[in-house]
Formats: C-alpha cells, structure tokens, sequence
C-alpha cells in the first residue's frame, strides 16, 4: 500500500512540473453525442395532454363535436336518382369558435373529372362506372333562434372541393352551443359507386348520400382528406331520424329501428318478426313464393315511406330492393337480419345466423354489440360496412359468404364503436378487423381451419410478401397504397402484427385484457395509433416501443440464425453453446428446438428482448446430460415470420429405425 502511494505522489509531483514548465496543451474535443437508432430506442409519439393522456386513456379533458341528423330520401327508380333533405344539428363541443363547417360531400368522386376518375379506371373496384353523378343543391342554410320564436332561414355561403365543402356559419359556433344547418339536393346514382355503393337493376344499396359532417379534433383541427375511393371513412357520432320514401313494391333495410312496422310491413311479415324476435334459429319473414304472388307488401302501387331511428352510430345508409327475401332470428334481443334476392338464395339462406354468430362472437370475446339488430344484404357490392349494415355479393359458397358477412359485421366494432380515423389509418379498423375475423371464421367453420391456423396462413402471406421486398408500411395513409398491395398492408399485415403480439410476446391472457381495455376506453370516440400503443403497454404492463416501430411504423424485415454451435462432451453430460444471429433489422421472440440422436426434444423460447444489448447475436450454454445433440432448429413450427430459413438450423435429424 505504502508502495504505491509514494509512486502515485511521484507521478503527480512529475505532472504538476510538466505543466509549469510547458503551456498548456489544448482539451481535447469531447465526445459528441449520438442518437439511438436502434430498434429498442424509446419511441418518439406525441406529448401527452388534458385531452389525451399518456396511459393511452381519453384525458380529463378529451372532447369530441356531435352531429345529430333529420334526414329524408326519396328514390326516383325511372331517373335512377335519390333526393335528399336534412336537418343537421352541429354541437361544438371544442374549446374553439368555428366560424365555418366542412361538410363531406362524396358523391361528387362521380363526377366527370372528379380526382376520383383520374386515379381509378371506371372498371375498376374504386371507379365510379358512368360518372354522372354529383351533389346538386337546391338549398342550403342556417336556421338562427330569434326573440318571436320563430327561427330566421339565412341561406349559406359555401366553397366547394373536390368532395369536401366548405360552408360558412351566419354566426360564429361558441364553444358549448349548436348550429342548425339544412340542406336539400339531389344526385343521379351511379352504377358502381367505388364499390361503396351503386345499383344492380332494380336494387339499390345507398350510402355516402347525404352531407356529413367533417370531424374537428383535437389531433388535426378539420380532417379535410378528400375521398378517392379507396380510403374509407372519420365521421362524428349522433342521433339520426332516416325516412325513405320508395315505391310500393320494394323492401328496405337500413340503419337503425323501423319505427312504422305497420305501415310498411303486412300482418303476416309482423307476426312473423315477433317469433323471430325470441328465436335461435332463422324465420323466413318474407318468401320467394310471397315475393312472386304481391302479397309480401302492404299495397302493390304508390309509394311507401320507411322511417328508422338511430342512436349513437356514425352514419345511416340504406338499401332497397323489390327482390328482397327477408329473414331473421335473434341473440339476447338482438334482431340478426339477412335481406338477398332469390337468385342468391342458395347461399344467403345461411345469412341471418351467420351475422347472429359474428355479433355473439365480437360481444362475447371483446364488447357487447350495442344497436338492436344487424343486417346483412345481398348487392352488387362485394363487401363493404356502415352502422348496422353489412353488404356482400353472392359469393362463391357458405364458407366464402362467411368470411365476407363476419369481416364486414367486425367493422360494426372497428370503426363504428371504436371511432378511429379510417381515411388515414386505415390499418386501425381493417387490421383489427381482420385480427379478430380469425376467431370468428375458426369458431363458425372449423374444418376450414381453427383460429391459429388461420393465424398462420395470414402470416404465411405476409412472410412472402417481406420476403420478396413488396411489403408497405403499415401505418401509411391508404390513398397512397397500390390497390393491389392494400389487402397485405392494411388488412393482413397489421391483423399479424396482433397475432404476434397474441401469442409470442404479450400472451393470450394480457394481450386479451388490455384489447378489451382499448375498446372499452375508446367506444364511441376518436382513437389514434398512439392511444392504442399507450393503452396496450399501460394495461399489458410492457414497453414495446421495438415492436411498435418494426411492426407499425418502419417496414422491418426478419431473418433469425443459427451462427455457431459449440459441443464438449464431459463424461456423460454434453456442454453446449450456442451463438443465435439476428441478420436483419426486426427482433423477435427466439424460439428453438433441440433434437436428440433418441429422437427426443426440447424446446426453448426467449423474449425479443434479449437482442436489446446486442440486435446482432445471441449465446447462450446448454448441459445436457446423457444426451446426444444432432440438431438446432430455430422456429420449427414457423410461429414466426423469417425471410431465409436455409440458415435456421445447425445438425441433421435423428435417423429414425
């Protein structure tokens, strides 16, 4: 000890004389910074607020406007043209005075020259066939209280673009108070309305046909996005009042509650939804037979107005057709409907309980369905979803029809209880859709395959699509999307994300509560993607900013390895080490199989987050006692997803006698 004092004083005395005999030498630079770009740095998502909180919940302050509607069509079949009129009541629920409303005014994607025909051919699925269409106003204004009672019509300035509207307030909208605007138009309908809407003949499936009011939020201000087609939807919700008048002949489902039965429906259809109103199983409401005789309708000339009522919903459509057979049954008072002309009859008399098992699916696994009936119809629209409200085409078969009925039902919780921004993340209805699709398509046919077998072709898919580099982002606004790659993007990729996230990292148990605690937090309002990582970490209890970035954010590629395997035998116990690689950006979960020469196994499973400290390379040691090692495989069930599998293994199989 006193040895080494002496020579540390010796060293400073021999310093401290240096530095007086010579001038100082200059610092050297200090080290700069570098930022964290690997996978594992903290993702950078927006502040938290009153508004928004950072558990991912809504904040003390979170706010949304309200937009309730009086509206009434009437169907002209010889013009092939709707007029509409409306009452809306705008509430301002923001902190902020508007001064002007932006309305949604998307018929007019059928326009000759609309944006919309110069992106998308007519003949294709998000062209508009004919392009005759387009709103044509006949009135538009503002209904003001006055002190005598009653209110003063001033009509409204308004600038149109595109198929957004901007319409001019006769007075500034306080925080707290509600404009009252009304409307009348009319527009031809087209023949194929981006596959959202159109006519088939005499059926006609109407959506998108009234003005609706644009979303003001706290994220964007006015979600001002046109509509091209191919991006769906971001709508307030509210009250609605729908009367469709139509001819006399023709039956209409639409959204919310038929408030006139006996106006429009026979004795025989009423008594017969009252049986199906308590029943498990279907009841024909209105045959082919009844159809072809006339006496499915109340009066067989003239016209008939419908009136439906809704609350809470997003939206209201309708669909009317004088083919329709109707049927029904029902789960715990819910009415499951099923309207589809004769010639699809083949396939779509399974209709109304397959729409009764996907809302008793969706309710039982993550929320209860909450309007009083589904509907599934039969159109020229091959698949496509409003409140209450699923359209399909014929398809192929039961199995087919399926699979189109449950996913378009699905979207009655993905976007229209959990009101996410459909026309920017697409991905945060039709992924989580299509995630929870799987469990509704294995529960309902399981000999088309169970749920994680479902799973793993969704995740074959994708794997092929990584692999060959043709994969896009998934949080990608879906305008920008090729139409050929938008299923694997917004559909599928996203829905194996989930499944990841299910099954290799969070578990069933954790991924389902902190799910269901996403839906429950966000029903009936406006999630982002942040709130829906915030809240799946805040009720999983686990970070995943890694995975949120590679699975969502970046367009991450995988490719696990084998590098090295090192054996010494010591006496009966073989010690082995193991060196496991990470080629390429994306971590994920290690999952690897040790194979014996008695034929035997064991497995091994690791979190993603051993690649933290190291994204490149693994090791870890194995005893083995009494045991020959032949062979490491990484991923033999194919859990995961890897782009080369030449490099997953290390030995040969046993050979079996």
């Amino acid at each position: 000890m006193t040895a080494t004092v002496t020579a540390l004083a010796l060293i400073s005395a021999a310093s401290l004389h240096a530095q007086a005999a010579t001038p100082p030498a200059p610092a050297a630079p200090r080290p700069q910074s570098v930022a964290d770009t690997s996978v594992f740095a903290p993702l950078v998502l927006p502040t938290a607020s009153d508004q928004r909180a950072g558990s991912g919940a809504p904040g003390a302050r979170y706010w949304q406007n309200r937009a309730d509607y009086t509206l009434a069509a009437t169907l002209d079949t010889t013009a092939k043209t709707v007029r509409g009129e409306m009452t809306l009541r705008y509430t301002n629920h923001s902190p902020d005075t508007l001064t002007y409303i932006w309305l949604q005014v998307e018929q007019n994607a059928f326009r000759d020259k609309s944006l919309n025909s110069y992106i998308f051919p007519q003949d294709s699925r998000f062209g508009a066939r004919g392009f005759e269409g387009g709103y044509q106003f006949s009135r538009l204004e503002q209904s003001l209280p006055t002190a005598k009672g009653a209110p003063k019509k001033v009509a409204l300035t308004k600038r149109v673009n595109e198929t957004m509207m901007k319409v001019n307030l006769a007075e500034p909208l306080a925080p707290g108070r509600t404009a009252t605007i009304e409307a009348a138009w009319s527009f031809a309908v087209p023949e194929h309305g981006a596959d959202r809407m159109g006519r088939d003949g005499a059926l006609y499936e109407i959506a998108q046909w009234f003005p609706r009011a644009a979303v003001y939020d706290d994220v964007r201000g006015w979600n001002i996005e046109p509509y091209l087609g191919q991006g769906e939807f971001y709508l307030d919700y509210g009250d609605y009042n729908v009367s469709v008048t139509v001819p006399a002949g023709y039956i209409v489902a639409a959204t919310g509650a038929l408030q006139n039965p006996r106006d429009v429906l026979t004795p025989t259809v009423i008594a017969r939804h009252a049986i199906a109103a308590k029943s498990d199983t279907v009841v024909r409401l209105i045959t082919a037979e009844e159809l072809a005789s006339g006496a499915a309708r109340p009066k067989k000339t003239g016209m008939l107005t419908w009136k439906f009522a809704a609350k809470n919903v997003r939206d209201a459509v309708w669909a009317a057709s004088p083919e329709f057979q109707w049927d029904a049954s029902s789960w715990k008072g819910i009415m499951a409907y099923g309207y589809y002309r004769p010639s699809a009859a083949s396939n779509w008399k399974d209709a109304a309980d397959q729409s009764r098992m996907s809302i008793m699916e969706y309710s039982e696994r993550w929320f209860m369905y909450p309007w009083p009936h589904i509907s599934a119809v039969e159109g020229p629209i091959s698949g496509m979803e409003y409140p209450m409200i699923a359209m399909e085409n014929k398809s192929q078969d039961v199995y087919d029809l399926y699979n189109v009925v449950t996913h378009e039902i699905g979207h009655m919780w993905f976007p229209m209880i959990v009101g996410s921004n459909e026309r920017v993340y697409m991905w945060q209805d039709e992924g989580f859709n299509t995630f929870i699709n799987t469990f509704s398509e294995g529960r309902r046919y399981p000999e088309k395959g169970d749920q994680m077998a479902r799973a793993a072709e969704e995740r074959r898919m994708v794997e092929q699509y990584i692999t060959a580099a043709a994969d896009k982002p998934v949080n990608m606004n879906p305008d920008r999307i090729d139409p050929r790659l938008l299923g694997e993007a917004s559909y599928v990729k996203p829905s194996v994300g989930l499944q990841l996230l299910r099954q290799e990292i969070l578990g069933p148990e954790a991924f389902d509560d902190a799910f269901r605690t996403y839906v429950k937090r966000w029903a009936y309002k406006h999630p982002t993607p942040t709130d829906f990582f915030r809240t799946m970490e805040d009720a999983a209890g686990r970070r995943l900013d890694w995975f949120w970035r590679e699975w969502f954010i970046e367009n991450s590629r995988f490719d696990q390895s084998i590098d090295t395997v090192m054996v010494q035998q010591a006496g009966d116990t073989m010690n082995v080490a193991v060196r496991f690689g990470n080629r390429e950006r994306g971590v994920l979960p290690i999952r690897a199989r040790f194979t014996f020469a008695d034929g035997s196994s064991e497995d091994v499973v690791y979190p993603a987050e051993v690649w933290s400290t190291n994204s490149r390379r693994y090791t870890r040691t194995y005893k083995f006692a009494k045991k020959t090692l032949v062979r490491v495989e990484l991923d033999p069930d194919h859990r995961l997803l890897d782009i080369d599998r030449r490099n997953n293994s290390w030995g040969s199989p046993p050979t079996r006698p």
